[in-house]
């Protein structure tokens, strides 16, 4: 089996005689596989495929540090046109490259398709910090969050080829936006399939600290209503983490549902504060979990010698369908990915926990989140790397989710808050 091509067709950037386009092209004018894209990521940075080499290739990329520039207005201005890529998957046209996506149901495996938007990402962000004068980038670009990934369609067909684009929309001093969009040929014509908003962050050659990245200049009307976009993004970002239930108390509002939710569960034989009855038709949120465990091999490491936040997004979705399938007694389809933070890397090695929960329904709709945490054998010690929020529908309604505790009814009212935002965007 080939491995699956993600095949480039145009790049507005100039990425100069080393260009990742030019490259692909002279090898007997074969577009370039994904295999390829990844190589030339490792090209970037000077990294290499094999492990003990990676690892002395990361510890020579210090000296690239006085490269860095000492502030933003050191770098020249790009446009949004510099940073442009168009990207190929054909599965319809190479059906031999079907089998890494092909779900047991003849449909696509959207796990795979997160790892090549992040992939995607990282190349763009790349494409807009691009300097020709300089044989490797200094800049280590890592994805912080997926801010959000909207379905236009439920279905990705197998045999039909696939089509990405994107560019970096916003820039701040040194974090980049870049939105992207997927759409699959059928019946003679290209349709969109989803649109995603990804914000990646520069650090310095050893990953430790933040670094500047180009400004970017909006061309017209329609690019200065994309960095518009940009900037409400970021402040509404803000204004969400102030308001987190991990900071503040709940709106008056959510107390009262709440409140209303602990009435409901009341026996009113024993009207007591301990004695609880689950509503017909509901399900204990306590119920409603699922865990997986992920050893954290080099096979599955980025460009940066950590693990690649593809695969943890790709592992993370996969237990979130499992359990909303479970859960609903149907096999979902995803409406939206929200909001996914990237708190701290995971090193080669470790073991990566996963639990996912369904923490709010509504009619036909399921929302599950989805913590994923390193645990260390030798101190016992649990560090959150990141936390992830998927919106399902089934095709039948589900059953109430139904909080015991405090502490599950914040992660209700945190899943209503992040279904809400879905649904009205």
């Amino acid at each position: 089996m080939l491995s699956p091509r993600l095949l480039l067709l145009r790049s507005a950037a100039s990425l100069g005689s080393r260009s990742f386009c030019a490259g692909a092209a002279s090898k007997q004018g074969r577009a370039p596989d994904m295999v390829e894209v990844r190589n030339r990521l490792r090209e970037i940075v000077g990294a290499s495929t094999n492990w003990s080499d990676h690892q002395q290739a990361m510890a020579e990329r210090v000296s690239l540090s006085s490269m860095l520039a000492s502030s933003q207005q050191d770098l020249p201005v790009k446009r949004m046109k510099d940073s442009y890529l168009e990207v190929h998957l054909p599965l319809g046209s190479q059906p031999q490259l079907r089998e890494k996506y092909l779900t047991f149901h003849n449909t696509v495996r959207f796990g795979r398709i997160l790892e090549d938007l992040d992939s995607l990402a990282v190349l763009i962000s790349y494409s807009h910090t691009y300097n020709s004068a300089l044989k490797r980038s200094p800049l280590s670009i890592v994805t912080a969050l997926v801010d959000k990934i909207d379905m236009r369609q439920h279905i990705i067909y197998p045999d039909c080829d696939i089509k990405f684009s994107g560019r970096v929309t916003w820039v701040g001093r040194t974090s980049i936006e870049a939105k992207m969009h997927m759409s699959q040929y059928r019946d003679g014509a290209y349709a969109p399939v989803l649109d995603a908003t990804f914000v990646m962050v520069a650090r310095d050659p050893e990953n430790k600290r933040a670094a500047f990245v180009n400004p970017l200049k909006p061309d017209g009307p329609e690019e200065e209503k994309l960095f518009q976009e940009g900037e409400a993004n970021k402040s509404r970002r803000v204004e969400l983490s102030t308001a987190s239930l991990l900071k503040v108390a709940p709106t008056d509002e959510e107390r009262k549902i709440v409140h209303s939710l602990f009435l409901n569960t009341l026996d009113t034989n024993t009207v007591s504060f301990r004695s609880r009855v689950l509503p017909p038709d509901s399900v204990w949120m306590e119920d409603a979990k699922l865990k997986g465990l992920e050893i954290c091999h080099p096979q599955e490491r980025n460009i940066f010698n950590r693990i690649f936040g593809g695969f943890l997004m790709r592992k993370a979705y996969e237990l979130g369908w499992a359990n909303a399938c479970s859960y609903g007694g149907c096999r979902p389809s995803l409406v939206a990915v929200d909001d996914i933070l990237f708190q701290k890397p995971v090193e080669i090695g470790s073991l990566l926990l996963l639990s996912s929960q369904v923490c709010y329904t509504q009619g036909k709709y399921i929302q599950v989140r989805v913590h994923s945490e390193v645990f260390d054998p030798l101190t016992r010690q649990h560090s959150t790397t990141n936390v992830f929020h998927f919106t399902f529908i089934s095709d039948r309604d589900v059953p109430s989710i139904i909080p015991k505790t405090y502490g599950e009814s914040m992660l209700y009212l945190d899943g209503k808050r992040h279904f809400n935002q879905t649904v009205e965007s």
